[in-house]
């Protein structure tokens, strides 16, 4: 039988036909009318007024901090539970990132501890740059609240909605809120060009901040004329060309990834298995539908009903694992980190993808069942002492 992946490219026709049409225009480097166009469709999609198209959603986080004014020995406070990415930004400054647990309710980033830390750094003199907020697995952090605190003491926003494209807060779309919002197109995500990322902002000057140091501050002369230190940043016109057949079909791309977390929720009512709670406050897009598994109620762990699914030739994965927990930030602070320590022990990621088939979620669900009724040894008992928790 076929694999099934995690989270598939979901691309078609309209891709090819864009993206030919680039290539034989011979507008190949990080210039061309797709860039621009991209651009400005991307911004009425996500209803801010100014984008700009970047190599990765990691380098519209590097140049996001950069436009907040982030300087070296800065704290840079954001959840202790994503990918990596978003603290390697923070580092790349000479920041110091600060992980900060999750909201039980929603997985992302707690508003209550961001305003512990925030006034613990005020008390002790201690320069924070930014605070980041992570829209997980395509659900928004609550930033009415995180504004509040944020602006409360006069520390910057600024949205990580890498997974999070399509879903929305209290009715406005991710990427809307703070000084600005970083933006994935990794090739599994909702929408690919199969690497590429941008930032968007409500204010001009941060997007032309990063437009000019993504193309290496390449002063507008002439000659080439650097004034300051610039980035290889910019998206090519291929890549963006892609990009806009993909957000063409982003209405039906989140219809189908959240019908996918329905079928899940209605089929997997086991003992021991909850989902990823959507929060009151939004819509998510359901990027990846991500299960909870109590292992004395289930009968297996999060690890056996993952190897199990591996064997029958089924993609899933773990919740990330907490960036307090990985080797590389452990000179890091962290305020608590109790709650994403536990959603990493047990929690999984099934496959989302929105070309994912009916007969082949109904394997996942038989999969994820028959790891259920045979009780599968717990095998993750033995793995955990080498998982570094």
């Amino acid at each position: 039988m076929k694999r099934i992946h995690l989270s598939p490219p979901d691309v078609g026709a309209n891709e090819r036909r864009l993206l030919l049409e680039a290539f034989d225009s011979n507008w190949i480097a990080p210039v061309g009318p797709h860039i621009d166009a991209f651009e400005r469709e991307f911004a009425d999609a996500v209803g801010v007024p100014h984008a700009v198209a970047l190599s990765s959603g990691t380098a519209a986080l590097h140049l996001g901090l950069i436009a907040a004014g982030v300087q070296r020995g800065d704290r840079v406070i954001t959840s202790t539970l994503t990918f990596a990415a978003t603290a390697n930004a923070a580092m790349y400054l000479g920041a110091e990132p600060v992980f900060v647990d999750v909201s039980p309710h929603t997985w992302t980033l707690d508003p209550d501890l961001v305003a512990e830390e925030l006034a613990s750094c005020a008390k002790k003199g201690r320069r924070v740059g930014a605070v980041i907020a992570v829209d997980l697995y395509g659900q928004c952090a609550d930033y009415g609240r995180l504004l509040q605190i944020t602006e409360r003491y006069g520390v910057p926003l600024i949205a990580d909605a890498a997974e999070a494209l399509g879903a929305s807060y209290r009715g406005v779309a991710a990427g809307g809120f703070g000084l600005c919002a970083a933006f994935s197109f990794n090739g599994n995500k909702i929408v690919t060009t199969g690497g590429g990322g941008m930032l968007v902002s409500h204010d001009r000057s941060v997007v032309e901040r990063a437009r000019y140091l993504s193309t290496q501050a390449r002063e507008p002369v002439a000659h080439y004329e650097h004034c300051e230190v610039g980035y290889n940043y910019r998206m090519s016109n291929l890549l963006a060309a892609i990009g806009r057949g993909q957000l063409q079909s982003l209405p039906r791309k989140v219809a189908s990834r959240r019908e996918i977390n329905e079928r899940y929720r209605a089929a997997l009512v086991q003992p021991g298995i909850s989902f990823m709670p959507e929060a009151t406050y939004g819509r998510s897009n359901c990027w990846l539908t991500c299960v909870r598994i109590w292992a004395d109620e289930f009968g297996a762990t999060r690890e056996d009903v993952r190897l199990h699914l591996e064997s029958r030739g089924i993609e899933s994965r773990a919740v990330w694992k907490p960036l307090h927990l990985q080797p590389a930030f452990r000179e890091c602070g962290t305020r608590g980190g109790g709650i994403a320590r536990g959603l990493f022990l047990d929690g999984l990621c099934l496959p989302s993808g929105s070309s994912l088939s009916l007969r082949d979620q109904c394997r996942v669900i038989s999969a994820i069942e028959e790891a259920h009724m045979q009780r599968v040894p717990a095998t993750a008992v033995a793995l955990r002492p080498a998982m570094a928790i």
